[in-house]
């Protein structure tokens, strides 16, 4: 794949006739006035970052449940990453930056505790209410648990914050109302049916560069902290083709580089090519698609903002080795078995006994609800903890707490 450009918005200011328009938004659900000094999508960006989930992603898990070491990525971390990459994908393409940028800031919100760890076993506890989904979870976040504003619940992000942050990775229904991915998560089929957020076509093109950010930044900075760790070496590395090749490259520029220095100039190289190729994907299909405006990137048949077949392969090979060498390490095992057991324990602790949950807003009201509505508010009181906040939590309730070391 090769990039055009001439057709690269560097610098410029100028939005392509396809970007997303802050000053035609389809608005707020809660109508508010228009800011004197910000577009909406700024404004968007701006109550995401001064919300209390967005302070706690620096105490939750991204790979390394509990590390030893402050060098290792958390969500918090993980987060701005993927904001940088996706905002310099829309520079590229002349999207709104602002949207892109805030939509990737949004993307785990909904994380809970532990990783994917937490996420599992959340799941696994409320699986008889419903079940567990960290998008849904970011969906109520900002539609509902924040409490930060006078007049409305959550954020009252715009449609195509809201859009982007449920579609970033694509449609969840058909157009026959059939889950693409298996059954929609509940919490967002209740959201649409008072703020539709056409759950059957894509997102604006912002929303999938954020998405697709995601996959470069987790995939470069995983391999980052195993290097780091020692779950992985630079002859692991080597079985990956493309990666082979970066390191050949860097080796043949500076055959005496020290090993951070080196593991730095091969994460560079990878984010680059990533980038420049999703790019240059997106520019090949805009060129076909030929779209007059944003509503022409969600109806369109394919995603826009992409890998190419070259590149989705390496995708896939670089994750198969993240989870055979990373996230499937005994290590790794073992920690992770702690992790759930701590959700687990207090998921049922909670639920034996709501006033447990000393800080949480709902407690005084938990005590008449069914068996399912209490359920999601202590789901929703777990998925809102750091790691840290887990940790202290089962110290205080239980004489054993696994160790995550």
């Amino acid at each position: 794949m090769t990039i055009d450009r001439v057709a690269l918005g560097f610098g410029s200011g100028e939005r392509a006739i396809y970007a997303a328009d802050p000053w035609t938004s389809r608005g707020r659900f809660y109508p508010e006035a228009s800011s004197l000094t910000r577009s909406e999508f700024q404004r968007d960006r701006d109550r995401i970052v001064h919300t209390t989930a967005f302070r706690r992603l620096k105490h939750k898990t991204q790979v390394f449940i509990g590390p030893d070491s402050d060098h290792y990525r958390t969500r918090l971390t993980h987060t701005i990453e993927v904001a940088q990459i996706a905002r310099a994908l829309a520079r590229a393409l002349k999207l709104d930056e602002d949207l892109a940028e805030g939509v990737a800031l949004v993307h785990d919100f909904g994380h809970t505790p532990f990783g994917h760890t937490g996420e599992d076993a959340l799941h696994e506890m409320l699986a008889p209410f419903g079940g567990f989904d960290h998008n849904a979870q970011s969906l109520r976040i900002v539609t509902k648990l924040e409490r930060r504003y006078a007049e409305f619940d959550g954020l009252n992000l715009t449609w195509e914050t809201l859009e982007g942050l449920v579609k970033h990775n694509g449609p969840l229904m058909t157009r026959e109302g059939e889950g693409t991915r298996g059954p929609v998560p509940q919490p967002i089929l209740d959201y649409c049916e008072l703020h539709d957020l056409e759950l059957a076509s894509f997102a604006s093109l912002e929303a999938q560069v954020a998405a697709i950010a995601d996959d470069i930044a987790y995939n470069t900075h995983d391999i980052d902290d195993g290097l780091r760790s020692g779950y992985l070496t630079f002859d692991m590395l080597e079985e990956i083709p493309f990666l082979a090749g970066l390191m050949a490259e860097v080796r043949g520029r500076y055959p005496h580089l020290d090993p951070d220095r080196f593991t730095h100039e091969i994460m560079r190289r990878q984010i680059t090519r990533m980038v420049e190729d999703v790019i240059a994907v997106a520019q090949q299909r805009l060129k076909a698609l030929k779209p007059q405006r944003a509503q022409d990137i969600r109806n369109a048949a394919e995603v826009t903002a992409t890998f190419s077949v070259d590149m989705a392969k390496t995708d896939r090979e670089i994750k198969g080795m993240l989870f055979k060498r990373i996230y499937r390490h005994p290590d790794i095992m073992r920690v992770r078995a702690g992790a759930a057991r701590i959700v687990t324990d207090l998921f049922m602790a909670y639920m034996n006994d709501p006033a447990l949950m000393e800080s949480h807003y709902w407690v005084d009201h938990i005590a008449g609800l069914n068996d399912g509505a209490k359920a999601r508010h202590v789901g929703d009181f777990l998925a809102g903890m750091t790691d840290t906040y887990a940790i202290r939590a089962h110290k205080r309730l239980f004489d054993h707490t696994p160790d995550l070391r």
